[in-house]
């Protein structure tokens, strides 16, 4: 008896998560060229959540596939590699001539190339680290400083430099070996003590009090926390060799 062909096609609930984050992405890029520089940060706080959602919905509905997995990673090149570059290059960036551009461009190139990265080391890597800055924190960290500063009144042009700074870092942060934390380990499932509930209820708070400025500074905070443990990680070997060439 001959076997039936296997239906083909794709899932359509996890793809329309990545297609609205790969949306989002595209609003950033438009808002940003038409001056609304208010509504692209949101847009590609957006699509983080969109990204974030779509792996797990394909999960808990057992709808993964390789389409999928191809699909989300086109879409976090548009949303966390080619909006944030376009945006930042737009409000603040292009005052700085072919400087600003080869930023602009630096960090797009980086993000394909992290995504890349992360594309073949899956299974091999410790799962509790990312090696390198992921593109959506990078995105955050650049759109946050975005958002903070427009809404509090200073334009883009003021901060080109700074923009720069913060541009260029996020972009070899992406390709760099620098661990950071992926949080993975934690099981939404697992029990956890009451004052942690508090304390995502607070965090919820604040974030809804002030988002741009909280949002910020996590993201901020996370960025710099690869850095840090990374320079923690080097003194404490150093010390641990220094302490061990003055043993008699």
């Amino acid at each position: 008896m001959q076997l039936k062909n296997p239906r083909k096609g794709i899932y359509i609930l996890p793809n329309l998560f990545t297609t609205a984050a790969l949306f989002a992405g595209f609003y950033a890029i438009v808002q940003a060229m038409n001056g609304q520089f208010e509504y692209a940060p949101i847009a590609i706080f957006i699509a983080m959540i969109l990204d974030g959602l779509d792996g797990r919905v394909a999960r808990w509905t057992h709808t993964e596939s390789d389409f999928g997995a191809q699909y989300d990673s086109l879409s976090d090149m548009v949303s966390f590699g080619l909006a944030p570059a376009l945006v930042m290059y737009e409000w603040a960036l292009s005052g700085l001539g072919t400087l600003g551009w080869v930023a602009a461009f630096l960090y797009a190139a980086c993000a394909a190339l992290r995504l890349a990265r992360f594309n073949v080391q899956i299974g091999s890597v410790d799962k509790r680290y990312f090696v390198g800055l992921p593109s959506p924190s990078a995105a955050a960290f650049v759109m946050g400083l975005l958002w903070v500063m427009h809404t509090s009144g200073v334009p883009g042009k003021e901060l080109s430099f700074v923009a720069l700074g913060f541009t260029v870092f996020a972009a070899l942060a992406m390709v760099s070996s620098i661990r950071y934390f992926s949080f993975k380990q934690f099981n939404v499932k697992d029990r956890v003590s009451f004052v942690v509930v508090i304390e995502v209820v607070l965090l919820f708070v604040l974030i809804s009090l002030y988002p741009p400025q909280v949002l910020f500074l996590m993201f901020l905070g996370y960025a710099l926390s690869g850095p840090l443990f990374a320079s923690w990680r080097l003194f404490r070997r150093w010390s641990g060799r220094r302490s061990e060439s003055r043993r008699p």
